[in-house]
C-alpha cells in the first residue's frame, strides 16, 4: 500500500507502553487516498492495531482549528508503522494537520480486561493440564481459547472455571516488560501457542505477566491488575479435533 507524504518517520506506539492512554496531539505526517477508505499515519498516536487475536481499537480523530472530525474504524500496521482507517469516501484531514487522537475507550478497557482474563485462563490450564495453545480470539467482554485436550467434559470445564476465577480474585499484578531476544527466550515456557508465531527478525519481545501465574509472549494491551477483570464465566466448550478442544468464556461483569 503506498503512503504518500512518509518520510521514514516512526511513530511512537503508545498502546504497547500505556494501555491506559486514551487520547494524544498526533500530527499527520502521511496519507493514502486510493482505496475507498482513506488512510492516515500520525507522528504519534493511542491506537492499537490488532493482533494475536485482539481486535484494533476504533475511536475519533479532531482537528482542533476547526472542530472537524473523522471517525476512525480501524487501526493496522503497515511497514511497521500504525495506520488508522477512516470511513469510506471520507475526505481526509492533510499532511501536517494537528490533531486529537482519542480511542473508544470502554471498548478498549472491556478488551484489556478480556485480554488478561484469556492469559489467566491460559496459565491455570498450563499450570494444571501442561495443555498448549492451538487458537484464540477476543471480542469486547467474550473470547475463547483452544487448547491440546484429548477429552473434555463439564467437570473439568467447571474446574478451570473455579480455578481462573480464584487466581483473578488474588488481585495479581500484571507486568510489561519488553526482553531482548536471547533472554526472552531463556524464560522457560515463555511461547504457550503449538507454533511459534514470533518472526525470526524480532530482537525484542515484548511478556505480559501475571504475577504468579501466568508469563508469556504477547503484543496486545491488558489490565495492570487482575482486579479489574473481575470474574469469568465459562459459556461453553466443544471439540475442534482429535486433540483441540475450545473453551468459550465471558466477563461476569461486561461493563
Amino acid at each position: 500500500m503506498p503512503i504518500r507524504g512518509y518520510a521514514a518517520r516512526v511513530n511512537p506506539q503508545i498502546c504497547y507502553a500505556d494501555a491506559y492512554a486514551r487520547e494524544v496531539d498526533g500530527r499527520v505526517v502521511a496519507l493514502d487516498t486510493t482505496a475507498a477508505a482513506p488512510i492516515v499515519v500520525l507522528d504519534t498516536t493511542v491506537f492499537y492495531p490488532g493482533g494475536g487475536g485482539q481486535p484494533p481499537d476504533r475511536g475519533t480523530l479532531l482537528r482542533a482549528a476547526d472542530g472537524r472530525s473523522w471517525t476512525v474504524t480501524a487501526a493496522r500496521k503497515v511497514g511497521g508503522e500504525i495506520v488508522h482507517e477512516l470511513e469510506a469516501g471520507a475526505e481526509p484531514p492533510q499532511v501536517g494537520d494537528l490533531l486529537r487522537v482519542d480511542i473508544d475507550w470502554a471498548r478498549r478497557h472491556a478488551l484489556m480486561r478480556t485480554h488478561t482474563a484469556l492469559h489467566a485462563l491460559c496459565g491455570v490450564v498450563w499450570r494444571d493440564y501442561r495443555a498448549l495453545v492451538t487458537g484464540g480470539n477476543m471480542e469486547p467482554g467474550a473470547g475463547r481459547m483452544d487448547f491440546e485436550f484429548e477429552r473434555m467434559s463439564g467437570d473439568l470445564v467447571g474446574e478451570i472455571e473455579a480455578s481462573v476465577n480464584a487466581e483473578l480474585a488474588h488481585e495479581r499484578e500484571v507486568r510489561v516488560n519488553v526482553l531482548p531476544r536471547d533472554e526472552a527466550f531463556a524464560i522457560p515456557d515463555l511461547i504457550r501457542t503449538k507454533i511459534n508465531l514470533l518472526p525470526p527478525g524480532i530482537e525484542q519481545i515484548r511478556t505480559i505477566e501475571i504475577v504468579g501465574l501466568d508469563l508469556q509472549a504477547d503484543g496486545g494491551t491488558h489490565v495492570a491488575n487482575t482486579r479489574e477483570v473481575g470474574g469469568i464465566r465459562v459459556t461453553g466448550y466443544e471439540s475442534k479435533g482429535r486433540i483441540n478442544k475450545r473453551i468459550r468464556i465471558e466477563l461476569a461483569d461486561p461493563a
